[in-house]
């Protein structure tokens, strides 16, 4: 019963973050100052005419009262009719759900890779603090985490992708290639490689510290000691003592990092010109489409929130000293 009103208290949270999300995506446009025929038309505000500028408010309900206004917004909001895009002329709906999974795939890798590199490399420093190959994997790996995004991602392309030509240089798939199949799985890991490389080198440090960390204190425990004495070999010591008690922590910072999945991406989506929602919204800021905007946001906000959710779900299952928190 404790699990249970536990579960249902956790449930109860996120349902009113994401009310929270949905409501301040419905107000936050309206109190931007000026008209909201210049905020959706910006510049072009000038050459509309009365009737122009009315059919554009009355194609937002804007020129209905305020409550009326979202209690329609909450309708289109769950029936997907979100409108047209102005900038690309299609329906919002139909932009965003394109580029979703390109977006999850780009930072959802980057989550994996990064989480066992980094906890790999920390446990290889942890275990041989005292050396000096444990002393180059600490300097490598900040060295390595310092560098900016924006400029790994342009070395990278200039190297990899337009001198010796092994990757393509835009894109998450060839836009004239007609592949099937496998090759066509190849041709996505080909576009996705630079971009995940460059967000791998500029995120795996925080998995990195956390995990040498842990393992500096796991391996001063006295069972660590007892293991060695007992003549268990240090590899098998690492392997099933070591690492099995660093990933609790580990798995903590994922958890955290869960919350930022998308944002992460929207820098290198826009350099690699890759299509998706970061690469979207940086497209509709740019050519201030406001209403673009507004659902990208919602859209990005809603999967963090979910993302959040399960990683808080999972929690358990990882660290077995939660699994009977409750019922005490």
């Amino acid at each position: 019963m404790t699990e249970r009103r536990e579960m249902r208290k956790r449930i109860l949270h996120y349902l009113l973050l994401l009310a929270l999300v949905i409501t301040v995506n419905f107000f936050l446009p309206r109190l931007l100052p000026g008209s909201p025929i210049k905020t959706l038309t910006g510049e072009e505000v000038g050459s509309l005419t009365a009737a122009e500028k009315q059919g554009i408010l009355a194609a937002y309900d804007l020129d209905k009262p305020l409550g009326k206004q979202f209690l329609l917004y909450l309708r289109n909001l769950f029936t997907l009719n979100w409108g047209n895009s102005y900038s690309k002329r299609q329906p919002i709906w139909r932009l965003i759900r394109s580029r979703t999974g390109w977006t999850l795939l780009l930072a959802g890798s980057n989550l994996l890779v990064s989480t066992v590199i980094g906890s790999l490399l920390g446990l290889f420093a942890a275990s041989h603090r005292q050396s000096r190959r444990g002393a180059a994997a600490l300097i490598g790996s900040t060295v390595i985490s310092s560098l900016p995004s924006f400029w790994v991602a342009m070395i990278l392309l200039s190297v990899f992708g337009a001198q010796l030509g092994w990757f393509p240089l835009y894109g998450a798939y060839d836009l004239w290639g007609k592949y099937t199949g496998f090759a066509r799985f190849l041709d996505i890991l080909r576009h996705l490689a630079l971009p995940l490389i460059t967000m791998v080198f500029t995120s795996f440090m925080m998995f990195f510290t956390t995990a040498r960390y842990g393992a500096l204190q796991v391996l001063s425990d006295d069972y660590i000691k007892m293991a060695y004495m007992r003549g268990i070999s240090p590899g098998r010591v690492r392997r099933a003592y070591v690492l099995r008690n660093t990933w609790i922590p580990v798995f903590t910072m994922v958890m955290l990092d869960v919350g930022y999945l998308l944002s992460g991406s929207v820098l290198i989506e826009t350099v690699f010109s890759y299509p998706g929602l970061g690469s979207l919204m940086q497209e509709a800021v740019r050519a201030r489409d406001y209403p673009l905007i507004q659902y990208t946001f919602l859209v990005s906000s809603t999967l963090t929130i979910f993302a959040m959710f399960l990683a808080d779900l999972c929690q358990p299952l990882v660290d077995p000293r939660l699994r009977g928190a409750g019922d005490e």
